[in-house]
Formats: structure tokens, sequence, C-alpha cells
């Protein structure tokens, strides 16, 4: 269950946009992500679908496989240096 939380938590910690103008970028990406994270905890937690329920540990594994899909890329993030040591 711990695993599970982390790859939430990882699917939402995204770094912020650096500026107004990366926002839109930051949204799309946040958003992917934030529905891969619910479809993974619904399927652990619906209990009237236990059939479908294929365990904590493959739900966990298929969240970071869709994280790996939409990185937190494509947008000019705050305090993150630019390739070469400058800031964004």
């Amino acid at each position: 269950m711990a695993e599970l939380l982390r790859a939430v938590l990882e699917a939402l910690d995204i770094p912020y946009p650096a500026t107004v103008g990366d926002s839109e970028a930051h949204a799309r990406v946040l958003v992917d992500r934030a529905m891969h994270a619910v479809i993974a905890l619904h399927g652990v937690l619906d209990e009237e679908d236990v059939a479908r329920h294929l365990g904590i540990e493959w739900t966990t594994s298929h969240l970071r496989e869709r994280l790996a899909e939409h990185p937190p890329t494509g947008y000019r993030a705050a305090g993150v240096p630019r390739q070469g040591g400058g800031r964004p």
C-alpha cells in the first residue's frame, strides 16, 4: 500500500510552472497524471468489482507505467536549473 501511495504522490507532486505562460502546459500534464492516479485508486478501492481487482502491486506498476507516458515536461518549472547551470 505504501508503494501505491508513493506512486500517487509522484503523480501529483510535480514542479510548479515557472511563469504564468507555463501554467497551461503544467495543468495539462497534472490533469493527465491525476486522472491515472484516480483510476488506480478506484481499481484498488472498488469493492463491488472484486473480479477486476488485480492487486495493489499490479496497480502500482501500471500507474507508474502511465506516469512514464506523461512526464512532467513541456513547460519551464520553477526552481529547476536549466541544463548547463542557469535558472529557468
